[in-house]
């Protein structure tokens, strides 16, 4: 008996894509549906005065997803997915308007987008300052500020601008920094100085004066100011990202030149409201203590006491000219949390000043 002809490549072709149209139908369907829940759930937010962004659902949801996660997608592909999704039937209630440092093209603008999803409105501002005063003012829904560098430690005005801010911390976003030397012409024949926000320049700091110690270096207000300014400058290079380079058509001349490759940035989220428990959350915190002798050590030691983990502790100049500092912490768990919330209550006793700036999830 003759063994049965091999199936044609292009009718096994056909086959997977056919079956691939019918699951995207099946897709679209599901999708509907479920921004049709979506909308039901924002009548009900409407009724009861409820925010449109729930940063502790929009986790959890992350984190479901995640869980349930089969492969052969990774976590961080299908959030990226599911992040569209959200936004998307979130802008059914409201499209949300976020101030961010712009121009656009920064890391920022990425921050923002990894948070919110592209179904927002952006907001780009030129100096931190204006980030903030943007929501303070109601010009914006939200903030989003960085606040640390994994290389180059904090961002020292955005914790100045925290201490005196209404606004709450209400999420945070970690991400992947990648810097790119950008030029026009992706040569660097003509270029005499090299721009980039001071904690870029910082953070390729080793590479800079390797390659090129003899150019000047050029702080600027963001690393999308530098990459327009090198769009239209040819003695001019930009250190920047990816988006910025496509947004201003620029040309990498080396890539990846910071100094450290796990280098990442960690951004705030403000805004008006406070955020529930989310089931895995962080609490920032600003303290002063009296001027005495253990006053810090007496200080911390509630969160010792109830077993409440301190993930960063710094300390910052009061500004007073009496050498006078306030302490900027963060901690596990959320101010509701049974310990978290008793160690806060003692460790208030402690301070000659305290305030908390929110509890939030903290960021995958």
């Amino acid at each position: 008996m003759l063994a049965p002809e091999p199936e044609p490549m292009e009718d096994k072709l056909q086959g997977l894509r056919a079956a691939i149209d019918d699951i995207d139908r099946r897709l679209v369907a599901l999708l509907a549906e479920r921004a049709r829940l979506a909308q039901q759930v924002g009548q009900l937010k409407e009724v009861t005065q409820a925010p449109v962004y729930r940063p502790e659902r929009e986790a959890e949801v992350l984190r479901k997803v995640a869980a349930a996660n089969p492969g052969p997608l990774g976590d961080e592909a299908l959030a990226a997915i599911y992040r569209e999704v959200i936004s998307a039937c979130r802008a059914l209630e409201r499209r949300l308007r976020v101030a961010y440092l712009g121009p656009p093209g920064t890391f920022s603008e990425q921050a923002l987008l990894k948070q919110f999803g592209s179904s927002t409105e952006a907001l780009p501002c030129p100096s931190i300052d204006e980030v903030f005063r943007a929501a303070e003012a109601g010009a914006a829904d939200f903030a989003i500020a960085p606040v640390e560098n994994s290389t180059e430690g904090s961002v020292t005005r955005t914790l100045d601008l925290l201490l005196a801010t209404p606004l709450a911390i209400v999420a945070e976003v970690s991400l992947p920094i990648s810097h790119h030397l950008l030029t026009a012409s992706g040569e660097m024949r003509g270029v005499t100085r090299i721009a980039a926000h001071a904690q870029a320049l910082a953070q390729c700091v080793n590479w800079l004066n390797q390659h090129y110690p003899a150019l000047e270096r050029q702080p600027v207000a963001s690393n999308g100011d530098a990459a327009r300014l090198a769009s239209v400058d040819p003695t001019v290079a930009a250190i920047a990202g990816e988006s910025a380079a496509s947004r201003y058509g620029l040309v990498a001349v080396a890539s990846h030149i910071q100094d450290d490759p796990a280098n990442r940035t960690r951004f705030v989220v403000l805004g008006r409201q406070h955020t529930q428990p989310s089931g895995r959350d962080k609490t920032s915190l600003i303290l002063a203590v009296p001027h005495r002798a253990g006053a810090v050590h007496q200080m911390l030691e509630p969160l010792a006491r109830h077993g409440v983990s301190m993930t960063r502790f710094e300390s910052r100049p009061a500004k007073t000219g009496a050498w006078e500092y306030y302490f900027y912490v963060d901690i596990e768990g959320h101010e509701r949390d049974p310990k978290v919330a008793l160690a806060l209550e003692q460790l208030r006793g402690e301070c000659a000043f305290y305030k908390s700036l929110g509890s939030y999830p903290a960021a995958d």
